[in-house]
């Protein structure tokens, strides 16, 4: 019975290879969303001379969204490698910031990606606020607004448990 115990408890450890597969394929969606971003970035300097104030605060705070959400991506990654998968091998790089993202500080990081990419889409639906009904705002209001209570109480709960510990 214990060795089948042990080759279930092996089964289980190295299943946390299989994340691999999934970060390796944030990191290729990352590339591919580096490319999208790109081509938003050509299309605005292309218009440089003839895009208005507000659009072009609106195609700046599109590519701030996307900075935000490649960044949120990239903390995933890093973060589900380092604290599923497998330590990283340093090398002599100096990779500092790896040892703060632990699971506690991953879930305030990313609800606080969330909010502020949440807060960016907002501050566009109110500056281009012609082009939505008063019920579209109110929600995307709504949802900004329950994205921001998310991360106050996953922030107050993580406060809890380091005092925990």
């Amino acid at each position: 019975m214990k060795s089948l115990e042990l080759m279930v408890e092996r089964i289980i450890l190295a299943s946390r290879w299989i994340l691999v597969v999934f970060l390796l394929g944030l990191a290729a969606a990352l590339g591919v969303y580096a490319v999208s971003f790109l081509y938003k970035f050509a299309k605005v300097a292309e218009g440089i001379f003839t895009l208005t104030d507000a659009e072009m605060i609106l195609a700046m705070l599109a590519m701030i969204d996307s900075a935000l959400v490649a960044s949120l991506i990239v903390m995933v990654m890093i973060s589900s490698y380092e604290n599923f998968v497998s330590r990283f091998d340093r090398g002599g790089e100096d990779v500092s910031f790896l040892g703060k993202l632990n699971a506690g500080s991953l879930k305030i990081k990313v609800a606080s990606s969330i909010v502020a990419i949440s807060s960016i889409h907002l501050l566009q639906i109110f500056l281009n606020s012609p082009h939505y009904d008063n019920e579209k705002i109110m929600w995307a209001t709504i949802v900004h607004l329950a994205f921001v209570a998310s991360a106050l109480i996953l922030g107050y709960l993580e406060q809890i448990m380091s005092k925990l510990k």
